[in-house]
């Protein structure tokens, strides 16, 4: 009874060491390959917010290259470069070849950026910033990219900003991987100023504006020939406006419809040049009673000139020339076009 228990006993304890075996054999699998890709020339590997990625292009800000690397290898103290000059301001970069451990850099290779020479700076200073910081790797001959989505701001209190875990030792040591070449090894950084806008661009839509409607008689229709006629220009909003037919038809409504689109012109002086939101009825007005003709037609017009909105079809020719219908009185037509809503922008402060 007793050997029972103690075979039960071996075939759970089993059991559990392949189970949790199995276990953290898939847990690495998971792990190792989220947020990786891979392609010949790019590589990229997220984790809590900081990105590492691989490029060609050079920092545009400051390079420190280390020969003899090795002699500094055990050493916990930083070393600070020499001050640089980037977007307008003084810097150093500081490296900690074995880690910022107080930061959370044990293990890590550690690599910050200083701002120097604030006393010059006005009170309450604030400088905010885009940081990449690089390692160089000569093998690939390529340069490890790290930053993260946040702006840095550099102020009075904080002064220093960078990546307590910019690379691993593990990595960085690893003569597979051609960050060290020769025992020499090079560091970088990448700063940008990031300035609030000032200025914004704001859209907002009008319902009904100001002398919204506007109305274009025909005379003698009999008598247009097959091309487009044009109305004299009108003013709603900040631009100006047209209407425009062909009295033969066009596209779809070519030889048996009545066509009627309305263009988008020029901007009034000072006006911002940019899309129009334009909601507009379009009528062919009947003379004789209420029954008008009606399209509707909305949508943004662009900037430059030429793009017409409107219908192919809003009556029939047969219609249009029957009398007793009383679209076309006198050999005259009317048209009208009443603009319900349209955009107006404007640059504001942000």
């Amino acid at each position: 009874m007793a050997g029972q228990k103690w075979s039960l006993c071996f075939l759970f304890l089993a059991f559990l060491f392949i189970t949790c075996s199995s276990a953290e054999f898939v847990i690495q699998q998971v792990t190792e390959g989220r947020g990786t890709e891979y392609n010949r020339s790019y590589s990229l590997k997220a984790n809590l917010g900081v990105t590492s990625s691989l490029r060609e292009e050079r920092p545009s800000s400051k390079i420190v290259t280390i020969t003899s690397f090795s002699v500094i290898k055990e050493r916990y103290e930083p070393y600070e470069s020499s001050v640089f000059e980037a977007a307008g301001y003084k810097w150093r970069l500081v490296l900690y070849v074995n880690g910022m451990y107080v930061d959370g850099g044990s293990d890590h290779i550690s690599l910050y950026v200083k701002i120097e020479y604030t006393q010059s700076l006005p009170k309450g200073w604030e400088v905010n910033v885009d940081l990449k910081l690089f390692v160089h790797n000569p093998k690939l001959r390529k340069y490890l990219t790290v930053t993260d989505d946040t702006v840095k701001q550099f102020n009075e209190a904080k002064k220093e900003w960078g990546f307590a875990r910019l690379i691993p030792l593990s990595k960085f040591y690893n003569t597979n991987e051609g960050y060290i070449e020769q025992d020499t090894a090079s560091f970088g950084a990448e700063i940008s100023i990031v300035k609030p806008v000032e200025q914004q661009e704001k859209v907002t839509f009008i319902s009904n504006p100001p002398n919204n409607v506007i109305t274009w008689k025909i005379l003698q229709f009999s008598n247009l020939e097959d091309r487009f006629y044009y109305s004299d220009e009108f003013l709603i909003g900040d631009r100006y406006w047209v209407l425009g037919f062909n009295p033969k038809g066009f596209g779809d409504g070519r030889l048996h419809a009545l066509p009627i689109f309305i263009y988008a012109q020029r901007f009034k002086p000072n006006a911002v040049a940019t899309n129009t939101w334009g909601a507009v009825n379009l009528r062919l007005k009947n003379q004789r009673s209420t029954n008008h003709k009606l399209k509707y037609s909305a949508a943004w017009y662009p900037p430059r000139i030429g793009l017409g909105m409107g219908t192919h079809e809003i009556i029939s020719l047969t219609d249009l020339n029957d009398a007793s219908k009383g679209y076309l009185v006198n050999d005259a037509i009317i048209f009208e076009a009443e603009i319900v809503k349209l955009s107006v922008t404007n640059i504001v402060s942000a």
